[in-house]
């Protein structure tokens, strides 16, 4: 489909190679997240030229931000659900509604976050532990990123809205710009640089409300010249409802997660900053192969979406093949990379020697199972994608209450940050192969009422889910 043009009622995914519209879609969206995640890890440099304080300050908010990324990323599941389903059933007028309607939501919770956010910021940080400087740097940061939210949540959402709708190309070149203007910005801002204030770890929270705040405008002309909007607020409350049927328990989900980073914060803190550092230093060089994790997933979603619309359901099948091959082949290569060079490369941000090695103790644990973790990731999308949102959300319960928490207390019992990250990884084995089972049979008692067994045909061959 071209950019720009108006989106065919058809949708765009429904026909056509399964794998190549895969491989366009997730090539553009990893091309964006790995972006968005060399400005964190650029941040991370910047900081630890402030100082390994500067670092652990990052450390301790991290958790809060991850709460942010929970309402935008239920908001943006929730609406790509419904939107690539009509997308699927070519109802043109009721996606240009929920686009419109979106984007409304996003903005209304946005705003509501930030308020809350600036006013609670001190006392969040003091519950997770955080002491002295670091918490007084780490309240710094949070204040000013807060004024980002709206932002953070309207580029978030335009971002699934686009690809919900069929544009592949375009989410990933936009985050890509606004990444390369917050790495761009960072170090003018913390260091003042050429006239610039120096605003220390507050600049580099500064630098991301502006590259998101370009993000957006640029989400908003990509939608309007793709008329993809409808400047109406008729029944604006019923787009809400249906969003929210697949995106409010999306949000639950994604809040749970946050409560397991703080757990894992607040057990950290108890062997000394340094171990936050370490920890903070090696999540981000990690997250850079778990992005291209999640930009599967993400990129998955809109196409199950739009051929369960259709009643595809054999497509939807053989692109969960593929998704599911490619997760555990990454997660195998990441564990190879980061094994070898994990610890250089945090070395190159901290030469602390506690950061160096608890990064290095991570390294030898979490990327071994990151690809079960994708393929966690996969089948929820395809839960979400299905207009199922339930069981995403009981497994993420589970998951955290049941398994995780427990496992993070007695192994920081019986061996320290260790231990920890051990508890970590065996819950994303556990949790990644109960995800995939239970994904498998709901579609064969699902996508047995549709009677569409219509072969590959033009998405190739079909194979097991």
């Amino acid at each position: 489909m071209p950019e720009g043009k108006p989106v065919r009622a058809a949708g765009g995914f429904t026909s056509g190679s399964v794998p190549r519209h895969l491989v366009r879609l997730g090539s553009y969206m990893a091309m964006g997240s790995v972006t968005m995640n060399v400005a964190q890890l650029a941040e991370a440099v910047y900081l630890g030229m402030v100082g390994t304080e500067a670092l652990a300050a990052m450390g301790f908010a991290f958790p809060l931000t991850i709460v942010l990324f929970a309402f935008a990323g239920g908001i943006g599941t929730g609406a790509s659900s419904v939107i690539a389903r009509a997308a699927g059933a070519g109802e043109r007028e009721t996606m240009r509604r929920l686009v419109t309607h979106a984007q409304l939501l996003a903005v209304v919770v946005g705003v509501l976050l930030a308020i809350g956010g600036v006013f609670a910021a001190d006392w969040m940080v003091a519950a997770l532990g955080a002491e002295g400087e670091v918490r007084e740097m780490t309240v710094r940061y949070l204040k000013v990123y807060m004024f980002g939210v709206p932002f953070f949540l309207l580029g978030i959402v335009g971002s699934t809205l686009l690809r919900a709708t069929g544009s592949a190309a375009s989410p990933g070149i936009v985050m890509t710009a606004g990444s390369l203007m917050q790495i761009a910005f960072g170090p003018l801002l913390i260091f003042g640089l050429f006239g610039f204030p120096e605003l220390g770890i507050a600049g580099a929270a500064l630098a991301y409300v502006l590259s998101r705040a370009f993000s957006v405008v640029l989400y908003l002309g990509l939608l309007v010249r793709a008329k993809m909007y409808e400047w109406s607020f008729e029944d604006f409350i019923g787009s809400w409802k249906a969003i929210l049927h697949v995106g409010g328990p999306a949000i639950m989900s994604g809040l749970i997660h946050p409560v397991s980073m703080l757990v894992m914060t607040r057990l950290l803190a108890g062997h000394g900053h340094e171990v936050v550092a370490g920890f903070n230093v090696a999540t981000r060089v990690e997250t850079m192969a778990h992005m291209i994790l999640w930009s599967a997933s993400s990129s998955a979603e809109p196409f199950i979406g739009q051929n369960w619309g259709a009643n595809r359901v054999d497509r939807v099948r053989s692109a969960l093949s593929v998704v599911y091959r490619f997760c555990l082949a990454w997660g195998a290569f990441t564990f190879i990379v980061m094994s070898l060079v994990g610890a250089l490369m945090v070395s190159l941000i901290d030469d602390n020697l506690v950061v160096r090695e608890v990064a290095q103790g991570f390294f030898l644990i979490i990327p071994l199972t990151i690809g079960m973790m994708g393929v966690m990731q996969v089948a929820n999308s395809s839960f979400n994608a299905r207009g199922m949102p339930m069981p995403p959300l009981i497994m993420t319960l589970v998951r955290t209450f049941a398994f995780y928490i427990p496992l993070c207390y007695l192994g920081d019992y019986l061996f320290g940050y260790m231990g920890i990250f051990l508890a970590s990884g065996l819950v994303n084995v556990v949790a990644g192969g109960v995800a995939w089972y239970w994904n498998r049979r709901s579609i064969e008692r699902h996508g047995a009422g549709f009677g569409a067994e219509q072969g590959a045909g033009q998405g190739g061959e079909v194979r097991p889910a």
